[in-house]
């Protein structure tokens, strides 16, 4: 069995999800995303009273405050495969208010398998099935050209969680066409 409550925040409504004794968060999901859900194993059952919703409504709170809470302060278990726990661990790396290129995700993907280049595709794909949104940011990944194309959650509040970092997206564009428009 798993858990779930809902959190209403400025980037809408949240679902979160915790494992069966409540002692680690397993996703985090803003209402109408793509792949919501859908990395939980069971059938999930509203609990609001799981210790780890507080810890993780708390994050949340401070977070659309304007603070900058650690990835850390949290226990996550985001379910994956290992290719896609490698490149949400490097999501977690990425520092509030910055942004990285999914080929500067792929270089590290390379570097820690040994090999001399990773598809930025396949890093994306990873990226794009992150389970556990805003806490671990994938928000904060763009494409190489300087489009903030590839949210799962949406363009509108990829900008919305850049702009509350206080990233400058002058030097951005919302590309015509692409993927998680």
């Amino acid at each position: 069995m798993y858990y779930s409550t809902n959190f209403t925040s400025p980037a809408g409504v949240l679902t979160l999800a915790c494992d069966a004794d409540g002692s680690h968060l397993i996703g985090l999901w803003i209402e109408g995303q793509k792949y919501h859900g859908k990395s939980v194993p069971g059938p999930m059952e509203a609990n609001d009273g799981m210790p780890v919703f507080t810890a993780a409504k708390n994050w949340l709170n401070r977070y659309f405050a304007g603070e900058k809470p650690a990835v850390s302060e949290l226990p996550l278990a985001p379910i994956g495969g290992e290719f896609r726990q490698d490149v949400w661990s490097i999501l977690c790396e990425i520092p509030y208010g910055e942004v990285v290129t999914y080929g500067d995700i792929a270089k590290k993907m390379a570097a820690r398998m040994g090999r001399k280049n990773m598809s930025s595709q396949a890093v994306g794909g990873a990226v794009g099935h992150n389970p556990i949104s805003i806490i671990i940011p994938c928000h904060r990944v763009v494409g190489s050209n300087g489009s903030l194309t590839g949210y799962a959650g949406g363009i509108s509040t990829k900008m919305k969680l850049l702009e509350l970092e206080g990233v400058d997206l002058s030097h951005f564009f919302i590309p015509a066409k692409g993927t998680a428009l």
